[in-house]
């Protein structure tokens, strides 16, 4: 009876909070306004995002002209900050961390579905013997975790 129970209780987020009539969604790419000089930032944080929403399938990607939603993204901070300190107070691992301003909106009722901030982070060792592929590695990584934030944001209102 208990495995029944859970059985009933699976539940999906994809597309819970979209609004029936929109179907089709617009990206255009992230502004970077966060001054850190980090290369082609808002071009990555887009195509990510583009690619978390073909993969969940929820909205359609398209042109502004063509799409009923549009969501609109500024990069507004990329800092990098000790994470983690030895001992002997030496730093050992850095944080970078992403901020993100979007903006979400109904083009077809021509309103604003939401305007938040996200942040995510990801920490990487000093120690590594390629830092600079750590620290790619430790900027990917925040790009996927802040994006998938964004797509729960839009497709379950998270």
């Amino acid at each position: 009876m208990f495995i029944i129970a859970l059985e009933s209780c699976r539940y999906s987020f994809t597309g819970a909070s979209i609004p029936s009539h929109l179907k089709t969604i617009s990206i255009p790419i992230f502004k970077d306004k966060s001054g850190s000089g980090e290369p082609d930032i808002g071009i990555k944080i887009t195509n990510q995002l583009i690619q978390k929403f073909i993969n969940d399938n929820s909205l359609q990607v398209t042109d502004k002209l063509n799409s009923d939603c549009i969501l609109e993204g500024t990069i507004t901070s990329i800092t990098e900050t000790p994470a983690v300190f030895s001992g002997d107070e030496k730093i050992t691992a850095q944080r970078i961390t992403i901020n993100v301003h979007v903006v979400y909106k109904d083009l077809i009722r021509r309103e604003t579905i939401f305007e938040r901030n996200f942040s995510n982070y990801t920490d990487y060792k000093l120690d590594s013997s390629n830092i600079i592929n750590a620290r790619k590695t430790a900027i990917e990584e925040t790009i996927d975790k802040i994006t998938e934030d964004i797509l729960l944001g839009v497709v379950s209102n998270w």
